[in-house]
């Protein structure tokens, strides 16, 4: 069992649950593709693992190869992901479901809060976690979600629709005309990179998200999730660009 160190603000199971199915088409084993010499699974493993407000970390995966990877890195495995839930059509609302229930059944480890840890945010760190984390519980809230601010040009009152070569607006209705600086801000999930949720809205609600939902806000470099060759190639150039300031 992968235990992180740390003092914790209230007496709470806090599982930081890493998920990396073994499938994806946009880049062949993408969860542990390599990113500044190491697999990208490492950097969900680092921030987890010396997060001083998570209590437990585990990986929920499907392949053999990915597991090795992940117990090199320190992650426990309690288990390996059965095989409908490593579809395409899966969710990580079911992943998470199964594994709650599974450490609850099998090792009577009861989860409080279960924090969802995609390895393709390779620069969220422990900092953001225990902040996150924390801001959850003084708030007492449901759901805590990392976002990043949208940039101007990709707001609703900048959207439009291509419909047989004619651009419409978004809306159905007309927006009103507001100069730039009088754009709303807006935000959106950046990922997620963090995505802490109590367990009883998870399995009672089926869902991450709870009546009272805070967000916890990151900037667009530490914002990268990775999706496609592109993605990695920015992240391979940002972690460099990191290493020489």
């Amino acid at each position: 069992m992968a235990l992180a160190k740390g003092h914790h603000l209230l007496n709470m199971n806090v599982l930081g649950l890493i998920t990396a199915r073994g499938g994806s088409k946009s880049i062949p084993y993408k969860n542990i593709a390599p990113l500044g010499g190491r697999p990208l699974i490492a950097y969900a493993a680092d921030a987890a693992l010396h997060s001083t407000q998570i209590t437990r970390v585990i990986l929920s995966t499907d392949d053999e190869k990915i597991a090795q990877v992940g117990r090199e890195c320190g992650i426990d495995v309690p288990f390996m992901r059965p095989a409908e839930l490593a579809s395409d059509t899966a969710t990580s609302l079911s992943v998470a479901q199964h594994a709650i229930r599974w450490l609850a059944d099998q090792q009577d480890w009861q989860t409080d809060i279960v924090v969802i840890l995609q390895p393709t945010s390779p620069f969220r760190t422990s900092r953001h976690l225990d902040e996150a984390l924390t801001a959850m519980i003084a708030a007492n809230a449901d759901t805590v979600v990392s976002v990043v601010e949208v940039p101007h040009h990709f707001s609703p009152y900048k959207l439009m629709n291509l419909n047989d070569g004619r651009l419409t607006n978004f809306w159905d209705q007309p927006l009103p005309s507001v100069r730039r600086q009088d754009v709303p801000r807006l935000y959106a999930r950046n990922g997620p990179a963090i995505l802490g949720v109590k367990s009883a809205v998870v399995l009672e609600r089926a869902s991450f998200y709870g009546d009272h939902i805070i967000p916890y806000l990151m900037n667009e470099s530490e914002s990268i999730d990775i999706d496609t060759p592109f993605d990695l190639k920015m992240a391979e150039w940002l972690l460099s660009v990191k290493g020489t300031e």
